[in-house]
């Protein structure tokens, strides 16, 4: 996948969730959103679906620096973490946003050093799961 990191952990859905969340905090980031795909699609559609999260992160210094570079920015924040229960039934899996990919588009040469620098701490937060 180009646009994010993903990777496959062989847990239960809410343990997976606060495995997470704890790699996020030691990276610095924290959950400003949390998007529960289960429940709008059981909510709006009367769909029973697969446990799906989309967890919002932000790590605020970061986040500083990019609106600070480029004021519209918001538009691409935060980084979106998604914790979803395995579709094949093994498993959950996790898969983050890659800032490369969100920040293409902008022409900011203090934005991309943003990115790389959220690049490099999403990638540990990847592989500490």
């Amino acid at each position: 996948m180009d646009y994010g990191f993903v990777k496959t952990l062989d847990t239960d859905f809410e343990s997976a969730e606060q495995r997470v969340r704890e790699a996020l905090a030691t990276e610095g980031f924290g959950i400003l959103s949390v998007i529960d795909v289960q429940q709008a699609f059981k909510n709006k559609l009367e769909l029973d679906y697969r446990p799906y999260r989309i967890l919002g992160a932000c790590n605020p210094g970061l986040a500083r620096k990019a609106i600070d570079a480029e004021p519209h920015i918001g538009l691409l924040l935060p980084c979106n973490v998604v914790v979803q229960a395995n579709p094949d039934g093994d498993g959950t899996l996790v898969s983050i946003a890659a800032p490369e990919a969100m920040f293409a588009s902008v022409q900011s040469a203090a934005v991309h050093a943003v990115g790389d620098e959220a690049k490099e701490r999403l990638q540990r937060v990847i592989d500490a799961l």
